[in-house]
């Protein structure tokens, strides 16, 4: 019938947070596997995205000189030239330790002895631990040896994946400019994201190397007043070691302090880690954070625990690009989203600036009547006056 009220549409309630909470921990358990099941395709092509993004500005600079895919093949020669270097530094750095540990044998015994002494003192025999060498039989020894096997496949797989991600990246860096110009006009927020994003992974690379470098030289002339021996195979591993977030430093210390432990006993052994950790934390946590800024800005809480979870996920190449992917996701899901931005509270290290408290805000007082001529009515008052007006007439 006419008179009939036109229908209500339902309004469906909100979701309870609860339900909220599972949902979104369930989805993540999902991508995690899925990301843990393709960790040796997804970590190389993440460090070859890296290395271009690095290698961007140069490649703009060579354009202006030489034609743009010119420019992007003489960027991708570059990256791959840097690799190799890396590759050829580690490895000669592990084939002069393997030549010296050899000369170190007689040491190694004596070192061996008075730790059984030390044992012995705490309860521990030296029966004890000969009991244990010998449950080490051939098939052991076998299953040693082939992880390793494994893993020098799983490298050079890896830097397979790395070269062909650079290549492509490096063909399609041509025309990244226009389409990010494009996407900027549909979605300016997540474009300012990936910018940032871009920017942050740029600077923290260039700014670990650099530092990197300056660590590593620094170790090398500390090492060499205190005569201990393959100084720049230290410096090497010290550099390399810098790349890996928190515990870096720490991985690089082992193998020069037990070295002197063995050639000079424990007096050069507490030198040499009381030299690396001032010499770390000096430039790591003092100087090095002022020079990275806000774009890499995260707690050392947070890059504590981004490193302790990317290695889970992506495997040992994750602790290694444990903050530029913890950028990655910070972009994608707190700074494109307006909502989101709360959490960068939280987890940056730059101080948050101090909230102006609310019962300091008065609400302005209303201005007083001097007799002057009234605004005309607005709103809901205006058809009175009018009607009003009507009547007078």
């Amino acid at each position: 019938m006419a008179n009939d009220p036109a229908p209500v549409a339902e309004t469906k309630a909100p979701m309870p947070r609860f339900v909220l909470v599972c949902l979104g921990l369930a989805g993540l358990a999902i991508t995690l596997h899925f990301f843990q099941g393709l960790s040796s395709i997804v970590a190389p092509v993440f460090l070859g995205l890296n290395l271009m993004i690095v290698a961007y500005p140069l490649q703009l600079l060579m354009a202006r000189v030489v034609h743009r895919y010119v420019a992007a093949v003489l960027t991708v020669l570059i990256v791959l030239a840097l690799l190799v270097v890396f590759l050829g530094a580690t490895a000669w750095a592990g084939s002069e330790l393997l030549l010296a540990l050899p000369r170190y044998n007689k040491e190694f015994i004596e070192l061996w002895d008075n730790l059984s002494t030390w044992l012995g003192t705490v309860g521990i025999s030296e029966s004890m631990l000969v009991d244990q060498l010998k449950s080490i039989n051939a098939g052991s020894i076998v299953n040693v040896v082939r992880p390793l096997l494994n893993n020098v496949s799983s490298v050079m797989s890896l830097l397979a994946t790395v070269v062909m991600t650079v290549f492509f990246l490096g063909m399609d860096s041509t025309q990244i400019r226009r389409r990010l110009t494009v996407l900027g006009g549909m979605n300016p927020r997540f474009t300012d994201a990936i910018m940032a994003f871009s920017q942050g992974v740029r600077r923290y690379w260039v700014v670990t190397t650099v530092f990197g470098l300056i660590v590593a030289l620094l170790d090398v002339w500390v090492l060499a007043i205190l005569g201990i021996e393959l100084i720049w195979v230290w410096g090497v591993l010290a550099f390399l070691t810098n790349y890996i977030p928190n515990i870096g430093f720490v991985i690089g210390l082992v193998p020069p302090a037990l070295l002197a432990l063995l050639d000079g006993g424990p007096g050069p052994a507490f030198a040499v880690v009381a030299a690396y950790s001032l010499l770390n934390f000096t430039v790591q946590s003092i100087i090095q954070p002022k020079f990275t800024g806000q774009s890499v800005g995260v707690t050392p809480t947070v890059s504590f625990l981004s490193l302790l979870f990317w290695y889970w996920v992506l495997g040992w190449l994750g602790a290694l690009l444990a903050l530029p992917a913890t950028l990655l996701l910070k972009a994608l899901l707190v700074d494109a989203d307006p909502k989101a931005r709360w959490i960068n509270v939280l987890i940056s290290s730059q101080a948050p600036p101090r909230a102006v408290p609310q019962r300091t805000i008065r609400k302005a007082a209303p201005p007083e009547d001097t007799g002057t001529t009234a605004d005309p009515p607005r709103g809901d008052d205006a058809p009175a006056v009018r009607e009003g007006r009507d009547e007078k007439r």
